[in-house]
């Protein structure tokens, strides 16, 4: 009886040491030690740079096969939207991906994915992060998303 038990647990064991393997292994060759990219949003980084005594911060997770989750919380920001926006530091770009509005907090919506080309711009520093308010309908905080 022994030894069936310590084959079960032994069968157990390699079992989900290959179950880590794999979660790894979804993790894309670029993505930094978590997978997480960290933002921390302000007006600094706005095209053009502003200076608004609000900010923000959240991180964005992007899977192999594309799919992004992730969200941004904002202090002292009356935000009226976000977005992920394709566009260099310095640059203003067009909208991607708009995020859902919950309170101060802009949550990238449910199984959405980025195209393989928005995954090229993810990974050249090309996408970014802003709040829009109604006194800055641009953006009044901005991140780059830096992998």
């Amino acid at each position: 009886m022994n030894r069936l038990t310590a084959k079960l647990f032994l069968a157990a064991a390699a079992a989900a040491l290959a179950g880590c393997a794999t979660v790894q292994s979804v993790m894309p060759d670029w993505m930094p030690g978590s997978g997480a990219i960290k933002v921390s949003l302000s007006g600094s980084e706005e095209v053009p740079p502003l200076s608004v005594a609000g900010s923000g911060s959240g991180s964005f997770r992007v899977a192999e096969d594309g799919t992004i989750t992730g969200a941004v919380t904002t202090k002292d920001v009356p935000g009226l939207a976000a977005h992920i926006h394709r566009g260099a530091k310095g640059a203003n770009g067009p909208v991607i991906l708009p995020l859902e509005k919950k309170g101060d907090t802009y949550s990238v919506p449910m199984g959405r994915k980025l195209t393989p080309e928005q995954i090229e711009d993810l990974k050249a520093g090309n996408l970014y992060v802003n709040v829009h308010t109604a006194r800055n309908k641009g953006g009044e905080v901005r991140a780059q998303l830096q992998p």
